[in-house]
């Protein structure tokens, strides 16, 4: 893949642009200080995974704003390994639903778009763009073992992101992982160094084929302070 350069700014670019950043976050304290209960409804509370479409298109530039919120999400060292593969045509599905188990065929197929998340095994690479300000390729250059613990952690980070984004833009969505990642990566990206994760369908959800919400844990049993 193509990398892409950067240069730190310094000096009094760089004390501007320190400043301007925490003005920022201070002005979208006062102005939101917090999500109201419908918003947090809507993008986790009562959210559902959803395995039933409309037949309804989503729009490209749709897509394309989901990944400009995605990308905008904290990682490590700002990494940001991972990679979306829209999966669209009846070809691309085909080429799909070989890993698939048969029961998530219909669901995978039916859906409006389908997101191969993925990540790059040398996204390392891309770290004089990502974080100019210090070389920090060394950190992972010839340590295999310390880049896909990276990519894979980070990856998975920001597909929920990504999940989360498409649901504050009016998608619904159903995450899977119900396939081979051997077969999608042979499949897929054969000769490169992206790993598959998960799989999420996108769309706009026929409602009829929802269940009831499974419990969750509460508090008492997850959390412990120490």
């Amino acid at each position: 893949m193509t990398t892409i350069a950067s240069k730190a700014p310094a000096g009094e670019a760089l004390a501007r642009l320190r400043a301007e950043a925490q003005e920022s976050v201070r002005a979208l304290r006062e102005r939101a200080g917090r999500l109201d209960d419908d918003s947090i409804d809507l993008i986790l509370r009562t959210a559902r995974s959803h395995y039933a479409w409309q037949d309804k298109p989503v729009p490209r530039d749709l897509l394309e704003q989901i990944y400009e919120i995605t990308a905008a999400g904290p990682t490590s060292m700002n990494t940001c390994p991972a990679r979306f593969f829209f999966i669209e045509t009846p070809e691309a599905k085909k080429r799909l639903a070989k890993s698939l188990k048969d029961k998530n065929i219909d669901k995978m197929m039916s859906a409006p778009v389908s997101v191969i998340i993925a990540h790059d095994l040398d996204f390392w690479k891309e770290l004089p763009y990502l974080f100019p300000h210090e070389d920090r390729r060394p950190h992972f250059e010839g340590k295999p073992e310390h880049c896909e613990a990276t990519a894979f952690r980070n990856g998975t980070l920001q597909g929920a992101y990504f999940m989360i984004a498409a649901r504050a833009l009016g998608l619904d969505v159903g995450a899977m992982s119900g396939f081979s990642n051997k077969i999608v990566d042979e499949e897929f990206f054969s000769g490169t160094t992206l790993k598959s994760n998960f799989l999420c369908n996108l769309g706009y959800a026929d409602e009829t084929a929802l269940f009831h919400k499974l419990p969750r844990l509460p508090f008492d049993m997850a959390c412990r302070f120490l």
